[in-house]
């Protein structure tokens, strides 16, 4: 990211931070609280804060520090076929997070159905830049983020060296904050077919879930090897979720010119959700972009996932 670019973003950010001190002041005046232009959140009062965090996910960034401590991990395409992850944290905010990569287009549809999200990224190219300063989340890069949130190490060459010390930021992450989502839990629903093992295939990566009837969690292979902790354990989920979408280029490109996918998580469409050693086969429909995503059965119920970390992959419809 060029000083440029860092600058737009920095003065962007400030324009937010004084906006906001703003509102703040007159809604205390008016005796009120405050909340966001959106009629549809504000009646339902189900709205909390969460931290976005966007992860690389290419060989020498693994294994990743604080992916375990997600509640939800999407997994996104971007350039030449890769995936690239965006962690959310709700529940609770792990010491550190990383390596931090850079945002995308796809993440900003994406975090519209989060109430008041902070988005962690390490930039992003120039002209990204005004979507994501239009966009309803509070973006936090470095330079914009407390002096010490951000710190290069891990012994790997950057740009795999990023890391975030979530605390530092000042964002209070509120289990509620998925209750935007869409997102059901409960007990296993009727149906299904048992399944202990899917693969996922994206051009120039591949994910394999394999459940393990005693831990009562998926785990979760990268690339044909098996990921794990910063502390060497399995990196696992209790639901994953297979969602079928538009994915086409955007207009933007990488620097080598590779072009950037654009997943539409807005629309509706199937998916595969994997939970308790069974596979079940659903439909998503997200109506607006405010909107939480909702998974139901063939037969329109709601679709439960099983209380734990959820991981969704996006694949090509």
């Amino acid at each position: 990211m060029t000083r440029q670019a860092q600058g737009r973003v920095r003065e962007r950010v400030r324009m937010w931070r004084a906006a906001t001190a703003v509102a703040v002041v007159a809604a205390l005046a008016a005796g009120c609280t405050l909340e966001r232009d959106d009629a549809k959140r504000s009646s339902s009062g189900n709205g909390g804060r969460v931290l976005a965090v966007k992860i690389d996910n290419v060989g020498p960034a693994r294994p990743q520090t604080g992916l375990d401590a997600a509640d939800v991990v999407y997994v996104e395409q971007v350039e030449a076929g890769l995936s690239r992850l965006m962690a959310v944290y709700a529940s609770k905010l792990p010491p550190v997070v990383g390596p931090v990569r850079s945002a995308r287009e796809t993440d900003l549809d994406l975090l519209r159905q989060f109430d008041r999200p902070a988005l962690a990224f390490s930039g992003a190219q120039s002209k990204l830049l005004p979507l994501i300063d239009r966009a309803p989340l509070r973006p936090l890069p470095p330079g914009e983020a407390p002096d010490r949130a951000y710190y290069r190490g891990g012994g790997r060459p950057a740009p795999h060296n990023l890391y975030l010390r979530p605390a530092a930021l000042g964002v209070k992450a509120e289990a509620r904050g998925l209750d935007s989502t869409g997102f059901a839990f409960g007990p296993r629903p009727a149906g299904g077919t048992p399944e202990t093992r899917r693969t996922v295939r994206f051009p120039s990566a591949r994910f394999t879930f394999t459940w393990v009837e005693y831990e009562g969690r998926w785990h979760i292979a990268m690339d044909g090897t098996q990921a794990r902790t910063a502390a060497g354990e399995p990196l696992t989920a209790a639901t994953v979720v297979i969602q079928s979408v538009d994915i086409r280029d955007s207009r933007f490109h990488d620097r080598s010119g590779n072009t950037s996918p654009l997943t539409r998580s807005i629309g509706e469409g199937s998916a595969r959700v994997l939970r308790d050693g069974r596979s079940y086969e659903a439909r998503w429909e997200r109506r607006a972009a405010a909107d939480g995503t909702e998974f139901t059965t063939p037969g329109g119920k709601p679709l439960p996932f099983a209380k734990g970390p959820v991981w969704v992959v996006f694949t090509k419809a």
